[in-house]
């Protein structure tokens, strides 16, 4: 007969990747019927609820161990060890820096990644600015003054802000938090989205053309709060990169003020420049660029899945990218959409593009007059092998499934593996966002 125990352990804060895998090493031990090790988020308290267990007052702050078993003592004493395991990684020969400052003062680096709560994120940036370093800041929740007023720094500084909230990037290529493995080419993106970004760098490498760079700038650079000062500082730095022959901007729609600062900046480069401003097409957009460069459109790959006709005409978007969403709500004209990568859903937790949890409880509670359209990303950074969690909830769900798979066929998860796995359970798959959710729409 199995128990269950719920704890809360005041104040002990653990990356949410690093607890998704402990949860997941928890769940898989032999006598346990159901777990999670998650910090005390509204969110991951309301899906400890929904497995049916009780959960104590807690605060964001602190961490929740949850365990149904056949030996609760032996499933919180192995969750123990996992978190022990965490805090003590290995012997280190030298005590590893603190701080960015006291890391930018002990050797060279070209840029610094900062990654923490948001909370905390200005101060790591601020103090990369002050060593002269470019960021990137991958943390959400910074506020948009803190974001003015680095970006401001960094002009007076000489570099570049990269967010926050930036998720993608491409150094010369040196991929930066979700990033696909490109071909080197003369394609640079400035890019005020990341996952619109994947889509559009990815299907010009499915084409032949490669990617110099990607600068992302955080979804809010082209706000009239924040004045566009990274975007403006991105285009001249690729305008005076030899290897870049063509400049692609992907942003929502830029605030009044800021469009004509960008107007006026574009108009002073030598490398011509070209607007993907959602909510557009962006296989249009890649296409573009192709003509552009004088290249020949190719026919995007897709692979049809079982046929599961929708009795109904319901439409459900369960997305990981924002601007996935964002493009696929647009095309497809109805029908509703959730962005599971959102600031919402991530606190606290994973992102979904590491992370299935969520989405494949939305599989669960889909229905057969449903429609479910879905992106999965590939490259560093993302899932190693999405399909073999959403492939379960595929093959099981009876709403017809549609997937919008980005990624290049250098990606470490292997395109057409992952293609074939999601095939095979039903869905139909297709690399292009936009075609992927034209045939959905066809479907209700």
């Amino acid at each position: 007969m199995s128990t269950e125990a719920v704890l809360v352990r005041k104040g002990a804060y653990y990356d949410s990747v690093q607890l998704m895998r402990v949860s997941r090493a928890l769940a898989d031990t032999p006598g346990v019927e159901a777990a999670m090790v998650a910090m005390a988020t509204d969110l991951n308290v309301t899906v400890i609820r929904d497995l049916g267990f009780t959960v104590p007052e807690a605060g964001p702050g602190d961490l929740l161990i949850a365990v149904r078993a056949h030996d609760t003592k032996a499933a919180v004493a192995e969750a123990d060890r996992q978190l022990t395991t965490l805090e003590r990684p290995g012997t280190a020969t030298s005590q590893p820096p603190l701080t960015t400052r006291s890391a930018a003062a002990r050797g060279p680096a070209d840029l610094v990644l900062v990654s923490v709560p948001g909370e905390h994120a200005f101060c790591e940036a601020h103090d990369a600015v002050l060593a002269g370093l470019p960021v990137m800041i991958f943390s959400d929740g910074v506020p948009v003054a803190q974001e003015r007023w680095l970006k401001e720094l960094a002009e007076e500084r000489d570099v570049l802000v990269m967010g926050p909230d930036c998720g993608t990037a491409s150094i010369g290529g040196v991929g930066l938090g979700f990033a696909n493995v490109l071909s080197p080419g003369p394609v640079g993106v400035v890019a005020a989205s990341g996952t619109g970004a994947q889509q559009v760098t990815s299907l010009l490498d499915w084409a032949g053309a490669g990617v110099s760079h990607i600068l992302g700038v955080g979804g809010r650079d082209l706000s009239a709060e924040v004045g566009g000062l990274s975007t403006l500082r991105a285009l001249r730095m690729l305008d005076e990169d030899p290897a870049t022959d063509l400049i692609v901007l992907i942003s929502k729609p830029p605030a009044p003020e800021v469009a004509r600062l960008v107007e006026e900046a574009v108009a002073g480069l030598r490398t011509p420049v070209m607007s993907a401003l959602l909510p557009t097409d962006l296989t249009e957009a890649a296409e573009q660029a192709l003509r552009v460069l004088g290249r020949s459109v190719p026919e995007w790959p897709s692979w049809p899945g079982a046929l599961r006709e929708a009795s109904g005409k319901t439409l459900k978007g369960i997305y990981a990218g924002g601007t996935l969403s964002l493009e696929a709500a647009a095309v497809a004209g109805q029908g509703d959409f959730v962005d599971y990568g959102d600031d919402a859903y991530t606190r606290g937790r994973a992102h979904p593009m590491i992370d299935p949890t969520l989405r494949v409880e939305a599989l669960s509670r889909a229905g057969g007059t449903d429609v479910v359209l879905m992106d999965v990303v590939l490259g560093h950074g993302a899932d190693p092998d999405p399909a073999a969690s959403l492939v379960p909830a595929i093959a099981h769900t009876p709403a017809a499934v549609v997937v919008s798979l980005v990624g290049t066929l250098g990606d470490p998860q292997d395109l057409h593996r992952q293609a074939a796995a999601l095939r095979a359970a039903g869905a139909a798959v297709f690399v292009s966002n936009a075609q992927a959710a034209r045939h959905a729409r066809s479907l209700v």
